[in-house]
């Protein structure tokens, strides 16, 4: 990826991070209008302004833009050409619709196929991360696990001495990078907007991530689609 391309995009994250910051106070008010999806996962208002606002702020700095969120399926099947942007607006919406603040927004910005730039923030923690920040790391015996239960996690997670389950990726994903968990393991299964970004700044950060069994080099993922994950420390 050009330095152009990574500059653009990553000068278009930190607008879209202002942005998610002064939104908070209408987020708030927003928490408690839920409904649920068909797959019975909850979506609030909060959910939908807030992929609307940064679709249209990244329209407005990223020429073509294809637009895949996780509210909005119009660009699901489009082909990932020139500037595509991944979308969660808010990850771990439960969390978000209890009040708890381990909730977040992830954003992947792809040009022509490959990666330009990416952020994860989590706005009621005061934290963000995006692609070229520095890290100053941290240490952890903690792995954590994904949320959704299955055969296969409970029995990952009776074999690990020091076990989390947080509630949200990009929580999870966050502080994996930053040292605050050794790793963060989806057996189950997430979406391309739930991985993209905080898989991105992984490998930025020299952890080792796999998808779906593979050693993940940062390929796009296509939206749609499950894919289970392992990302740990060096």
């Amino acid at each position: 990826m050009s330095h152009n391309s990574t500059a653009e995009a990553r000068t278009a994250l930190e607008g879209a991070y202002d942005l998610i910051i002064e939104l908070q106070p209408r987020l708030d008010e927003l928490r408690t209008e839920v409904t649920l999806k068909g797959d019975d996962t909850p979506v609030t208002a909060a959910d939908k302004l807030v992929q609307n606002q940064v679709e249209e702020y990244l329209r407005g700095r990223l020429d073509d833009l294809t637009f895949v969120g996780e509210e909005d399926e119009a660009g699901w099947h489009e082909e990932p050409t020139g500037w595509v942007a991944v979308v969660d607006p808010i990850d771990g919406t439960e969390n978000f619709a209890s009040s708890l603040p381990e909730w977040g927004t992830a954003v992947a910005i792809f040009k022509d196929g490959e990666h330009a730039a990416s952020m994860i923030a989590l706005p009621e923690l005061g934290k963000r991360l995006i692609t070229g920040d520095e890290v100053s790391y941290r240490q952890s015996r903690i792995t954590a696990f994904s949320s959704g239960i299955s055969e296969e996690l409970v029995r990952q997670i009776s074999e690990t001495p020091q076990s989390r389950l947080f509630g949200a990726a990009v929580y999870n994903l966050y502080n994996v990078v930053t040292g605050r968990l050794a790793q963060f393991v989806n057996p189950v299964g997430a979406f391309s907007w739930d991985l993209l970004a905080g898989l991105q700044l992984a490998l930025e950060h020299g952890c080792k991530v796999t998808v779906d069994g593979k050693d993940y080099t940062g390929w796009y993922l296509d939206p749609g689609v499950k894919y289970a994950v392992d990302i740990r420390r060096p």
